[in-house]
């Protein structure tokens, strides 16, 4: 299965010399499940000919915030939604389960809660999880038939699934610990309150679940349509 990488953002260029940029994560959390991927840069403007170029899609965290005026977004949005309506699966992440639900008719603000930063705790039914997290943008109102599948008291909308066209999650399973420690250290200072950031550090290299995660991800992909 064919999976095309849209690619709305990039990691540090200190962190990603060594630990690779964002199409390279995802590679690494879902190496060994049957895909091949495919990446388009969509932040340069670099967008698939057709929605049917590859079987699924998945879109990228970024640091820009959707509601904000990117030359990248409407035609996303519009891609989207032609996916959408052709019926080719699509998971999002951050940047992605943000655009997504814009795209669809959701509200997408930056919360008053402030940053959610490193392992952080979702409810998925019943089943806890722990997701490294990087964010204060936030899905506020979901789209008519989005369903709400994971929440914490901080993110109540934290992870979406709509129907058998699209899933998406707030979380970052695809950042690594090393990751997240890079980003604290070159991104977190003075722009994420400085008691987030050493609580977030405080709990790396405790149990994740991000294979787990990568696991749902890739049973979304393969289930029948």
């Amino acid at each position: 299965m064919l999976i095309g990488i849209l690619q709305t953002g990039e990691a540090p260029d200190v962190l990603s010399d060594k630990m690779g940029d964002y199409p390279d994560m995802f590679r690494r959390l879902l190496g060994g499940k049957g895909f091949e991927f495919r990446t388009y840069r969509v932040l340069d403007m670099d967008f698939p000919a057709s929605v049917h170029d590859c079987d699924g899609w998945l879109v990228t965290g970024s640091r820009h915030g959707v509601y904000e005026d990117h030359a990248f977004i409407p035609p996303l949005e519009a891609f989207i939604r032609e996916a959408r309506d052709a019926r080719v699966p699509m998971v999002g992440i951050c940047f992605g389960h943000q655009i997504i639900a814009q795209a669809l008719g959701g509200r997408v603000e930056r919360s008053e809660k402030g940053w959610a930063v490193g392992p952080t705790t979702y409810d998925f039914a019943g089943d806890p999880i722990v997701l490294n997290a990087w964010h204060r943008d936030q899905v506020i109102e979901p789209p008519d038939g989005a369903e709400v599948v994971a929440a914490n008291h901080f993110c109540e909308n934290a992870a979406l699934l709509y129907g058998d066209f699209a899933f998406t999650v707030q979380a970052h399973p695809e950042f690594r610990d090393d990751f997240m420690d890079g980003l604290i250290r070159t991104r977190g200072k003075g722009v994420v309150p400085d008691d987030r950031l050493e609580a977030a550090q405080r709990l790396l290299g405790h149990p994740n679940d991000a294979d787990r995660l990568a696991d749902r991800i890739a049973q979304f992909f393969n289930q029948a349509r």
